[in-house]
């Protein structure tokens, strides 16, 4: 069992700089949190387009060094272990430096995997890659520990799903440019094959090699440019202050049972969060691979990269889309109905096949919107002082990212690529029961 995070201090709030410390209520304070919140969104920006650019190192991977699908998924393996692997000591060090100064070191980290890309790529090292990967992943899981809870404390406790949703949406944003700008760059130069590598002149393989070394450390080299310079924004803006563990924006009504893992809601959360991310997570992985298939739609990996941004692009829509619902409808019967429509949409892909099975896979970014955030903040209820040793936990859910394409891509080798989908159904299949009942304090 992992140890708990330590347990969080009485929360005040205040504007970083200010000599007084002044408690607020959420009800009042939202309005006045406006410009925070649109900080934020810069955040949850990046880190989307930056995961969503896994979706398109993975077909390129797969071909530069002939991969099977299940090594071709270490890629998912080795960033989202990270989540696993750092979640507990960024809990750690977020609870003592606060949620701003957690926000920054996230940023950094994340600036430094980026750099790794530009020896793995010049060295062509598959191992240097994932190291990098693992690096970058690191720094972004500061930010989901620090920047998740942060949303859901500047407001209303009732609204905390529907603000959460909100500023996922641009998380969906930055998803839907990352395969846009990924094809644009990595997957423009088309992989040649060993035969057509042999029949090159010595000059034109040094302008191929020169090619496809840049179409990866371009990318990434700006990334971590605009990472770097984010970090010095939000180092100079002056975020609230609000102290890790906040229990204002968490009732802290449900009996102290002196342990988070004494509430099986939150541990039935994680659950969700693990089930849900290896869903998404290996949907958008092997949609690519799926796209170019003759029997699919036999498109160019270039093409695919592109449809990819529909996936990703729906699910920005659909976060508008639920923010908005969430005000009138219960969270937990949004994300019911959502995860029936996704279970069915897979079933109808698995079974139909063609064009259809593509357009299929691709809406279910639509369902898969508001699972991330409704999970979040239904698990975080009711907590109190345990709010930031349970957003740990929910972010070290996250390693589903690294588990489930790993099972799907073993799948996809033995039992064949549209077979496999039947893993990302038991994982929906999951979500419907805990929108159903597993939510629910007790």
């Amino acid at each position: 069992m992992l140890p708990p995070l330590p347990r969080a201090r009485r929360a005040t709030q205040l504007i970083e700089g200010d000599a007084m410390t002044e408690p607020t209520t959420h009800a009042s304070a939202t309005p006045k949190y406006g410009s925070a919140l649109a900080a934020l969104t810069v955040l949850f920006f990046m880190w989307g387009l930056i995961t969503s650019l896994n979706d398109i190192l993975i077909p390129h991977l797969k071909a530069v060094f002939t991969l099977s699908y299940f090594q071709a998924m270490l890629v998912q393996f080795s960033f989202f272990m990270a989540y696993f692997v750092m979640s507990l000591p960024a809990g750690f060090i977020v609870e003592r430096v606060g949620y701003k100064a957690g926000i920054i070191i996230g940023l950094l980290i994340a600036a430094a995997g980026c750099l790794l890309f530009y020896p793995a790529a010049g060295h062509k090292i598959y191992a240097l890659f994932l190291t990098a990967l693992f690096v970058l992943a690191s720094g972004i899981a500061f930010l989901q520990v620090a920047a998740n809870p942060f949303v859901t404390a500047l407001g209303a406790p009732e609204t905390a799903s529907s603000r959460l949703n909100l500023t996922q949406a641009f998380n969906s944003l930055g998803t839907t440019i990352g395969p846009v700008f990924g094809a644009a760059f990595i997957l423009a130069v088309a992989v040649k094959s060993a035969p057509e590598l042999q029949a090159l002149s010595p000059q034109d393989l040094a302008t191929y090699n020169q090619a496809q070394v840049a179409s990866v450390q371009t990318p990434y080299l700006v990334l971590a440019a605009v990472l770097g310079a984010i970090a010095l924004f939000i180092g100079l803006f002056r975020l609230p202050h609000v102290e890790p563990g906040s229990d204002d924006a968490n009732h802290d009504d449900l009996p102290d049972r002196h342990s988070m893992w004494r509430y099986p809601h939150l541990v039935l959360g994680a659950l969700g969060i693990f089930a849900y991310v290896g869903a998404e997570v290996s949907i958008g992985s092997l949609l690519v691979s799926v796209m170019e298939q003759p029997t699919i739609a036999g498109l160019s990996a270039e093409t695919a990269g592109r449809y990819l941004s529909i996936y990703w692009g729906l699910a920005m829509i659909g976060r508008f889309i639920g923010s908005a619902l969430m005000r009138s409808i219960r969270p937990a019967r949004l994300l019911t109905f959502n995860a029936f429509a996704n279970i069915a949409l897979l079933a109808f892909a698995i079974v139909v096949q063609g064009k259809a099975a593509m357009w299929a896979l691709l809406s279910i970014g639509l369902f898969n919107s508001i699972m991330f955030p409704t999970i979040f903040s239904l698990a975080l209820a009711r907590l109190g002082k345990y709010t930031s040793e349970g957003s740990g936990l929910l972010c070290m859910a996250i390693v589903g990212g690294a588990l489930v394409p790993l099972l799907q891509g073993w799948g996809a080798d033995t039992i064949g690529l549209m077979l496999s989908f039947v893993v990302p159904v038991a994982c929906y299949l999951y979500i419907a029961y805990y929108a159903v009942a597993g939510y629910q304090p007790r």
